[in-house]
């Protein structure tokens, strides 16, 4: 059903190029054919007009005054001429113009509704199989009797989806208030090392697929909002998880180089190409097909990364991870060290 759906949406997109460009070319091709029979017209019209001076000419008292009506007849034949030229060229311009501003209008409206369907298909996905398994564990739980450290373990992969859960759920909330200007951040002396040291353990204990490696500097403090330098670092890390193999390392690191502070979050994985780097942070924007790519995901992450970081007066960068990999390094400049 899902390739039916996606494979319906391509011809409606087919079918209103195709009734845009007929409809541009059709005025295009009208418009010349204006400027045809204007030029026809005014042929018409100097012809007539010089029919009747030769007719007159006998009543001329002097040549020179043919000559000048001749010269007038011209003057007014050139000036006729460039006026429908210019008029026709001025609308050729308006149209094509015209036309230009609502292709863009309507591409991106369709490619925003595209973004929204897959966006759609992925929050679908993200919240049915946490909800699967949570339901699961507690089913189990309920109807057979097991012993103190399986039901431990079932509780535990319970409360990991949860908060799976309460993730995704912030995602979207934190989203609709950056759309709608509404998020107003706490800002209040901060620990970073020790709040990132305490989001990544905690990270740790819920990803068992990946190892996570921190490299923090301690002792830096910052006026931050917690619980945005907390989701921002869980959406770096868990953008990651998704694309990085199992088994491989992600490194996070903070550290002050000179006057700047410095944060990566990096990871082992395939890269990412250099001409999707401008679009990843764009909202709902997710490389590939939602019906055929593997990793999960709402399309959200990096675009609330990107917006937590610039609340935070940083800057976010994606670069290679050498040898093989990609490192998201965010940057504070003329950071003062604060120790806390």
């Amino acid at each position: 059903m899902k390739k039916q759906s996606t494979t319906a949406a391509l011809p409606g997109k087919k079918t209103v190029t195709a009734i845009y460009i007929f409809v541009l070319a059709y005025t295009v091709v009208q418009l010349f054919w204006w400027g045809i029979l204007l030029h026809q017209q005014s042929k018409e019209i100097a012809y007539y007009e010089q029919l009747e001076l030769t007719h007159r000419v006998h009543l001329l008292r002097e040549p020179s005054e043919f000559m000048r009506e001749m010269q007038r007849h011209h003057h007014e034949q050139r000036m006729r001429t460039l006026k429908y030229i210019g008029e026709g060229t001025i609308f050729l311009i308006i149209i094509l113009a015209g036309a230009s501003i609502v292709y863009r209008a309507v591409w991106k409206q369709m490619r925003l509704q595209q973004q929204q369907q897959n966006f759609m298909m992925a929050v679908t996905h993200e919240l049915k199989s946490p909800i699967a398994i949570a339901k699961l564990n507690l089913e189990t739980l309920r109807k057979h009797k097991l012993d103190e450290e399986k039901e431990k373990k079932l509780l535990d992969a319970t409360i990991r989806e949860t908060n799976r859960l309460d993730q995704l759920c912030n995602n979207i909330l934190l989203a609709s208030q950056f759309e709608h200007q509404n998020s107003q951040p706490f800002f209040e002396p901060l620990d970073l090392s020790q709040a990132l040291g305490n989001a990544l353990q905690e990270l740790r204990d819920r990803i068992q697929s990946h190892d996570i490696l921190a490299d923090i500097e301690p002792g830096i403090g910052m006026e931050a909002d917690k619980f945005m330098i907390t989701l921002m670092l869980n959406n770096l890390v868990e953008n990651a998880v998704k694309y990085a193999p199992k088994g491989t390392k992600i490194e996070v690191s903070l550290k002050t180089e000179q006057n700047d502070l410095l944060m990566r979050v990096c990871d082992e994985g395939n890269g990412i190409p250099q001409e999707e780097r401008s679009k990843i942070f764009m909202k709902f924007y997710r490389i590939g097909n939602e019906n055929t790519r593997k990793s999960k995901g709402s399309g959200l992450g990096l675009y609330l990364t990107r917006k937590i970081v610039e609340q935070h007066g940083g800057t976010i960068a994606v670069r290679d991870n050498l040898p093989k990999g990609t490192c998201f390094e965010i940057k504070w400049q003329d950071y003062s060290l604060q120790p806390v």
